[in-house]
């Protein structure tokens, strides 16, 4: 009995000295990551990277080994020396003479306490769960007031459809172009979508390029795709009846998917990682019917060895190279389509860069980003050599800011704003309205069917706006702050409408 007694007590000694190294390692590695995307990552994990995995288990492990270590040689050296240290100190008017290194029943359970205490209390504030569960106590209204259902509005397309790819890069950010056009950078780390994005359309936050600003319930890849591709965010319902989940990938949604697959297109979804990861394949399957070539497809098909596995599946080489080849059949298919890809490289921790792209800098960082814009360069130039490429839209967006610890904190400063990328090629609709416009990734929605030539009643599906249009979008109706502050509480509409919860 006392053998496991001790047993359990060095077990959540344990427990609790790797809940508070691996809080810091949130803290350290995970500071832009909201709540809502620790839960959902843990919810719907499968297939993620273990190289990211990795790197969080050597930092929590090392440091839960070297803590254990001198805590045990410490306990050690006062057992084996018989050290003490006493102190007096006048209880109830007594003078007692204490030792404070004898170890004690009460110091032992008194010390197990107090590193439970802090480790939890450290665990709440890196994931930021007590600010999350006061939101979560405070409805908005948000969507009552602005929410237009897309299925209620007519959306005409021309007569000779356009095609389009749709090209989610991670992570990619303006703040990587240069000083001169926007960015942050006395050279830009990607030189070639900056010069795209000059050439052809795009939404800026101010009068040089810019982008899309990130708001609550759109910061990781599953809830961008979602919200560019719905018009609105990913949120994560929790009340007293517990988690009530992600149910059916929003049924209550109609998305751009299903308005193009009722336009007679056909719809596409490639990446080089397992499409189950955060229940994309769900979302895409349910609407739109979007065929998923994801990893296991490209290992199905024999297009990677069945034992291959490099960072979240296989690299994004291989993406652009299977890409253009599926791009080819499908173009001879004679129906109008819709291409998605998703990129990985440039995902944090250190992103992964090619062996065949250069190594400029010694931040592996920056070199994987300056190599994911050679690779797409070369991909949107093959892209413009092909024959469907004169009724086909090409448009490439970041899926939300990057996560990659410290990486643009000695360039910052307080009067920039880090944006998200977008750029519009081969649009059939003007651009007419795209500086100083205040937007979000929830507008990507109508205005990728705008590029497309379709014309949009009202120029609002979702939360999000036309932006080739004249009407406000709701950060610029109501301001950025306000609408980041709505998104972030609870929604009964978002709960009964779109994740269908009472039905």
């Amino acid at each position: 009995m006392k053998t496991l007694k001790k047993i359990l007590y060095w077990f959540f000694v344990l427990l609790f000295v790797i809940t508070f190294f691996l809080s810091i390692y949130f803290r350290t590695k995970f500071k832009f990551v909201t709540t809502e995307q620790m839960i959902y990552s843990f919810l719907y994990a499968k297939g993620t990277s273990l190289d990211s995995m990795k790197d969080g288990f050597m930092f929590v492990t090392v440091r839960t080994f070297l803590f254990i270590t001198i805590i045990y040689l410490i306990r050690l050296y006062i057992i084996k020396t018989n050290s003490k240290y006493y102190i007096k100190i006048k209880i109830n008017n007594k003078l007692k003479t204490i030792d404070l290194l004898r170890i004690t029943k009460l110091k032992k359970v008194s010390f197990l306490i107090c590193i439970m205490v802090i480790s939890l209390y450290s665990m709440v504030k890196a994931l930021k769960i007590d600010k999350y569960i006061v939101t979560q106590k405070t409805s908005s209204n948000i969507f009552e007031k602005n929410y237009v259902n897309p299925e209620e509005v007519k959306i005409q397309f021309p007569e000779e459809k356009q095609n389009l790819i749709y090209i989610f890069v991670e992570s990619l950010e303006m703040t990587n172009i240069s000083k001169t056009n926007g960015g942050l950078l006395d050279k830009s780390y990607i030189p070639n979508l900056e010069k795209i994005a000059l050439n052809n359309d795009n939404f800026s936050n101010s009068d040089l390029l810019g982008g899309a600003k990130p708001i609550n319930g759109t910061g990781w890849t599953a809830a961008s795709l979602i919200a560019q591709t719905s018009g609105v965010p990913l949120k994560l319902q929790i009340d007293g009846s517990g988690y009530k989940g992600y149910k059916e990938s929003l049924p209550g949604a109609y998305t751009i998917g299903e308005v193009l697959e009722n336009n007679g297109y056909k719809n596409y979804f490639m990446l080089g990682s397992d499409g189950n990861y955060g229940r994309r394949s769900d979302y895409f399957k349910n609407h739109g019917n979007y065929e998923i070539l994801d990893y296991y497809y490209a290992k199905d098909h024999n297009w990677i060895p069945e034992d291959y596995h490099v960072w979240w599946g296989y690299e994004d080489k291989k993406l652009y190279e299977f890409a253009k080849k599926e791009l080819i059949n499908i173009a001879n298919n004679n129906e109008p389509f819709n291409f998605t890809m998703l990129t990985a490289d440039t995902h944090f921790e250190n992103g992964y860069s090619d062996i065949s792209c250069p190594i400029n800098y010694e931040n592996p960082y920056a070199n994987s980003i300056y190599c994911t814009d050679m690779m797409l360069n070369d991909f949107i130039e093959w892209v413009k050599t092909q024959d469907f490429y004169d009724n086909t839209t090409i448009i490439i967006t970041g899926d939300h800011l990057t996560m990659q610890s410290g990486f643009y904190d000695e360039l910052m400063h307080d009067d920039y704003d880090r944006t998200i990328y977008n750029v519009i090629i081969n649009s059939k609709t003007e651009i007419t309205n795209n500086k100083n416009r205040n937007f979000t990734l929830l507008d990507m929605y109508p205005t990728t069917l705008a590029s497309l030539g379709a014309k949009i009643e009202g120029n609002k599906l979702g939360l999000g706006t036309n932006l080739y249009s004249n009407k406000k979008t709701i950060t610029e109706k109501y301001g950025y702050e306000y609408v980041n502050d709505e998104l972030e509480k609870k929604s009964l509409f978002y709960d009964n409408v779109l994740l269908k919860h009472n039905y």
